[in-house]
């Protein structure tokens, strides 16, 4: 029989449990979580984008979204704008003062990063990365 260990799915349980406390600890001052300030990043990225979409891309409830959209709005992070194409759908886009935030998190990003990823050489991260990219664009 295999140990836990060798599991994989579980290893990469024990992967984003450990990085969500990391991101958490990082994130605490200003109230966020990492739910929220990955709808930022995601944002940042974007010219806006429905709370549908964020949704899907980021693969949270749709529920959930409304609720980190509206605790990043009153935070003046985020804004609800018309969405051009339907006036009954609204596009969320990252203000000044989102990204400002996130430029702010970005060394301390980082140094998370950093000790999540310690004992893996520059070479080995970027497989890393490579690998995880592959898996996560998977439907």
């Amino acid at each position: 029989m295999r140990g836990l260990h060798a599991d994989t799915g579980y290893l990469l349980y024990r992967l984003g449990l450990r990085s969500g406390q990391l991101f958490n600890t990082f994130l605490q001052e200003s109230g966020l979580r990492l739910r929220h300030y990955a709808v930022l990043r995601y944002l940042a990225g974007s010219e806006g984008a429905l709370q549908r979409e964020l949704s899907t891309r980021l693969g949270y409830d749709p529920s959930a979204i409304v609720g980190l959209v509206d605790d990043l709005e009153k935070l003046g992070m985020t804004e609800r704008r018309p969405s051009p194409d339907d006036r009954r759908s609204k596009i969320v886009v990252l203000t000044d003062q989102g990204r400002a935030f996130l430029q702010g998190t970005d060394e301390a990003g980082r140094r998370v990063t950093n000790d999540l990823l310690a004992p893996l050489d520059p070479a080995e991260r970027d497989t890393l990365q490579a690998l995880l990219l592959r898996v996560a664009d998977q439907p």
